[in-house]
């Protein structure tokens, strides 16, 4: 994480262990390896060392948007879960539903970051539900903030890859009625 700059740009420590993230298309998520739009569309399988008793928050987010040269909607928040029991994502409070990786055409590679969060127990979550039909309020979002709203805490575990714009970027603006 500290390679590619996800600390300091998105947290201040790099959790410990790193989750294993892995796309229905095959693909594996690896520390910053590059992946593209198309094999990232669909929602991926995420695990960690979890506690069955406890909790968690899981977030997925690009620091990157529009451009690594110039964020200024940093962060842009890809999908969001909180009240997972255990390491049980289906079970979990879907605050944004998962949308993939969409990086505009010519602004090169975009880092997305998956970060895990153990809870102190089950919280209530005043934020807006959001769909994946939409990219409304997913700008400007700082998974920093947010866990520090809700006392989150650092990350107990996360994973990165990078991704630039292919023919699948088109598609999904559609559904999100870009």
């Amino acid at each position: 994480m500290e390679q590619h700059q996800v600390v300091p740009d998105v947290i201040p420590t790099a959790p410990k262990e790193v989750a294993e993230v892995t796309y229905p298309s095959g693909v594996k998520v690896d520390l910053g390896n590059e992946l593209t739009p198309t094999q990232v569309k669909d929602v991926p399988n995420v695990k960690w060392t979890a506690d069955a008793s406890a909790f968690y928050t899981l977030c997925m987010t690009d620091p990157d948007a529009p451009s690594r040269k110039e964020p200024t909607y940093r962060e842009w928040h890809h999908w969001l879960v909180g009240n997972i029991p255990g390491g049980d994502i289906s079970k979990g409070e879907t605050l944004s539903a998962y949308v993939g990786s969409g990086p505009p055409e010519g602004t090169g590679l975009h880092r997305y970051v998956f970060l895990i969060y153990k809870q102190s127990g089950k919280l209530t979550f005043d934020e807006q539900r959001l769909t994946n039909t939409s990219g409304d309020n997913r700008g400007c979002f700082a998974i920093k903030k947010f866990a520090d709203k809700y006392q989150l805490g650092d990350p107990v575990a996360g994973n990165l890859y990078q991704a630039q714009w292919d023919d699948y970027v088109p598609i999904l603006y559609k559904q999100l009625g870009a």
